[in-house]
């Protein structure tokens, strides 16, 4: 009974309320003040020729810590067309970091919004979110440069823009929801805008777009505007706007298409804007944008407006500056507005302009002992936190597009170091300590870089390479003529810029091997006197019986100076085997100073004994097919490569061991993939399972388990389908009491071989349509509408994820004329005490609805009206 009572103290309120029937559109903003504290304002358009316009000069806000406050208006004033501003602001200090959500709820809207039931009756409820974290930093929440008042025509394309800008920087996206009323809920029977072809919101410009309104009237829509700053949610603003259509005749004016362009800061944009009106009307081309809201150099438009008749040109400049400069990209918006009438139609057309940050200048390059020495010139832009330094093995002909920041991995070139400070302008690259190698041509660019991640354009490219004054090694190989001795052949060559008065000759060159690729434990194979031998032929090991690589090192001395330097290391390429069923898995690797760029690929011919070469590759792996189990294949990997230096070896050819493996099928099938979709009418899911075609384990797939868990319980293999080289199969799961559910698959091969589970796909409750009430039947005997049921499919088979309802109808003096648990509700109009139909007329509900979901149970609350009309 408590429950009842409260329902009808509600329904009283609202009929009090329904004096203040005056609310069009509104929207929460914020901003910074200092330390905890933010200011934030509430913007409302209202009506204003209700009377609650003049007396609404407070409204109570929700601070979304447990608090409350009433703050006052500080601004009123009307705009004309029965329509008023109002602004209410207010200051609140929050207790510590966290997310908080602030909400507005005023009642009510003005009477006659189309697209909401009972509008008169509805309140407005909008809300702004705020995240408060010392490690993202504070936020000033987005602003909304264009009014949320619009108007548009029947049959013709109506556009809006909210011309959003974030002082911050932080990155916008536009999510089109649903309006809200009582208590933050969504409003009972409120639909969007009809339309003929679309009725959509951009997530990334945030243009409204409606093509084309079918019926007149005034429409409330509501959108959030989301900012996000290292891919973390920080923010959002809830717009509630209103957009009046009425009937015209004249066609929407046309801005020629713009397109989105880059600046180097410092320089100025300039580019211009043209618009015509199929209809001759007068023009008004205004802006709006970032640009506009710079406190240093902002840009401008002149004229502004600019105006005229049949056609109109604005011309766009912005005089950048540092300042400027940001990781994402400023929106600048164009409105171009008629002269129609009844109304003026008006269009809008956006561009993206990034400013960009001038390269760092005279970068330059020197070797310095076993590294290189760079140097420029520092940031013009103060505002830089510093500089990337990247670095490739020979110099390329890349130069950045106008767009193009930073340096793109498709260079080549890699980050090497970072640099926090920008007056910090010298680098020296050895490797990290290790060193660089002799023989390679080092290329550099340098970047700037800023607080909130934007880069500037790459500098120029310069090179460098260390002084040959050690040796070079150019191949451990295999012998090309002989692989089957396993002998190791060694090359290097003697180095061409040894200072000979530091160290005078004769030389000594010392030959070192370990086991390994990093040289574990060298041992001194040979030496060589005079230097004239630069070859050597390792016939002590066997490069087929090592279980790993094996690595040289060369060693110069001068007999009378000492020891001068050393090579780099280099390792013989190490061919490693794994079987699979009728293939076999190759993999090799390599440490060489130099660079390998491709591979040939060679296998035993079974009846000539002679290598084959079967494939090519830039890869280190490579996987032979359509072999025969229990064969025993036997290969060999070539390799060519080489330095970046001229002067040397060109190109440098290594051939592997030879390595030898016999197919079998001990290998797993790789894991399915699987999606479900649903049919929530006739309680079916569809699972869909497939093999990546190119997989490495889809060779011999023969079936498919299929595994299923109802809401609380495990998986369980339920069935299996035949997968005999299908990369699809389809599974109908049916005679179902509800689709929620969770599904999975395994793959099984020809000998039995399991796969590891699919990943666990899931249908949970809010898979089918939300469960939504008309707010209108009639009980006429007819055969349509005679019964108040769901909405949507759920009229069809609610039970496809609703498990029961709780709901209790009463008539407008607050008594029960009908409640029911069952999700179909199927009432007739009839009252349940009186087994008589009930009057026509509006009818008052509250609904628990609860939902059986994968964690348990679900509940919306549901309250509302519906109207009988029975014609009776």
């Amino acid at each position: 009974m408590k429950r009842y009572t409260i329902f009808i103290l509600l329904l009283f309120a609202f009929a009090k309320s329904g004096l203040a029937t005056h609310q069009r559109a509104a929207e929460i903003t914020y901003k910074h003040i200092e330390g905890l504290t933010y200011q934030f304002t509430v913007t409302m358009y209202t009506r204003t020729s209700s009377p609650a316009d003049d007396y609404r000069d407070s409204i109570p806000i929700v601070w979304g810590d447990g608090l409350v406050e009433m703050i006052p208006r500080i601004d009123f004033y009307p705009l004309g067309n029965d329509i008023s501003f109002n602004r209410y602001v207010g200051k609140h200090t929050y207790a510590g970091p966290g997310a908080y959500t602030i909400s507005v709820e005023d009642p009510n809207r003005n009477n006659g919004v189309v697209n909401i039931p009972n509008s008169v009756n509805v309140p407005m409820f909008i809300d702004s979110y705020l995240v408060i974290n010392p490690f993202l930093g504070y936020n000033n929440s987005v602003k909304l440069l264009n009014s949320p008042i619009d108007e548009g025509c029947v049959g013709k394309p109506f556009y809006h823009n909210p011309g959003a800008f974030d002082e911050d920087g932080d990155s916008l996206s536009y999510k089109l929801v649903v309006c809200k009323g009582a208590n933050g809920k969504d409003i009972p029977g409120y639909s969007f805008p009809k339309a003929s072809s679309l009725f959509t919101l951009d997530s990334v410009t945030g243009d409204l777009i409606w093509e084309n309104p079918i019926l007149q009237g005034e429409y409330n829509v509501a959108f959030l505007t989301q900012e996000w700053r290292q891919g973390i949610l920080i923010g959002y603003v809830r717009r509630d706007m209103q957009i009046t259509i009425v009937s015209c005749a004249n066609e929407p004016p046309v801005i020629v298409p713009l397109h989105d362009t880059c600046v180097q800061a410092g320089d100025t944009l300039r580019f211009s804007v043209r618009a015509y009106d199929p209809d001759s009307s007068n023009l008004t081309l205004t802006a709006f944008g970032g640009p506009f809201e710079q406190t240093v150099n902002p840009a401008y438009i002149f004229p502004d407006p600019a105006e005229g008749k049949d056609e109109v040109t604005a011309t766009f400049v912005w005089p950048t500056n540092c300042s400027h400069v940001k990781k994402g990209a400023y929106s600048v918006g164009f409105k171009v507005k008629d002269s129609g009438f009844p109304i003026g139609l008006a269009t809008f057309e956006n561009v993206l302009v990034k400013v960009v940050a001038p390269a760092p200048e005279n970068l330059d390059a020197h070797a310095l002992g076993n590294g290189i020495n760079l140097h420029w010139n520092k940031s013009v832009c103060a505002n830089a936190t510093g500089y990337r330094v990247y670095r490739n093995e020979d110099s390329t002909a890349w130069q950045h597009g106008v767009c193009e920041t930073g340096v793109p991995a498709y260079t080549g070139f890699r980050l090497i170091g970072t640099l926090s400070d920008r007056n910090d302008t010298v680098f020296h690259d050895d490797q990290q300590g290790a060193g660089l190698v002799t023989g390679q041509k080092y290329c550099y660019r340098v970047i700037a870089f800023f607080a909130d991640g934007a880069e500037s354009y790459a500098s120029n490219q310069t090179c460098a390479a260390l002084k040959r004054d050690v040796p070079i090694i150019t191949h451990v190989t295999n012998l090309k003529d002989r692989p089957t001795k396993g002998f190791a052949r060694v090359d290097w060559v003697k180095p061409d810029a040894l200072d000979t008065l530091q160290f005078p000759p004769p030389y000594l060159f010392k030959l070192y091997r370990g086991e390994g690729y990093s040289l574990n434990n060298p041992q001194l194979i040979r030496v060589f006197q005079g230097g004239m031998d630069t070859l050597w032929v390792d016939s002590l090991i066997n490069l087929n019986a090592m279980k790993n690589a094996v690595s040289y090192r060369v060693d110069m001395e001068s007999e009378t100076a000492g020891f001068i330097g050393s090579s780099q290391p280099a390792s013989s390429i190490f061919l490693s085997i794994q079987p699979a069923d009728k293939r076999l898995r190759l993999s090799w690797n390599a440490q060489t100073p130099w660079r390998n760029t491709r591979y040939v690929v060679y296998r035993k011919n079974l009846q000539t004994h002679v290598f084959d070469s079967i494939a090519g590759t830039t890869q280190t792996y490579y996987q032979d097919k359509w072999l025969q189990n229990d064969q025993n294949y036997c290969y060999l990997i070539k390799s060519v490569g080489g330095y970046t230096l001229d002067g040397l070896v060109n190109p440098i050819v290594n051939y592997s061991q030879i390595a030898c493996a016999v197919p079998n099928d001990v290998v797993a099938p790789c894991a399915p993939f699987d999606t479900v979709s649903t049919d929530c009418n006739q309680i079916e899911n569809t699972l869909k399972i497939w093999m990546a075609p190119e997989d490495s384990c889809f060779y011999d797939l023969k079936s498919y388990y299929v595994y299923y868990a109802s809401p609380g319980s495990e998986l369980t293999l339920i069935d299996s389908l035949d997968g005999d080289h299908a990369d699809t199969v389809y599974y109908l799961h049916h005679d179902l009491s509800s689709v929620v559910g969770c599904y999975a698959a395994r793959a099984v091969d020809t000998v039995g071989n399991l796969s590891d589970l699919s990943p666990v796909v899931c249908v949970n409750y809010d898979a089918c349509p939300q469960y939504e009430l008309p707010n209108v039947f009639t009980p006429n005997g007819d055969g349509v509408n005679d019964k108040f049921t769901p909405m949507h499919s759920l009229s069809d088979n609610p039970k496809s994820t609703v498990d029961h309802i709780d709901m209790v109808i009463l008539n407008r003096w607050g008594r029960v004329v009908f409640s029911t648990h069952e999700p179909m509700i199927n009432w007739d109009g009839t009252n349940k005490f009186s087994h008589k139909k009930c009057p026509d007329g509006v009818y008052f509900y509250t609904c628990e609805v609860y939902y059986k979901g994968n964690d348990g149970f679900h509940k919306q609350h549901l309250q509302g009206s519906v109207s009988i009309r029975s014609g009776r």
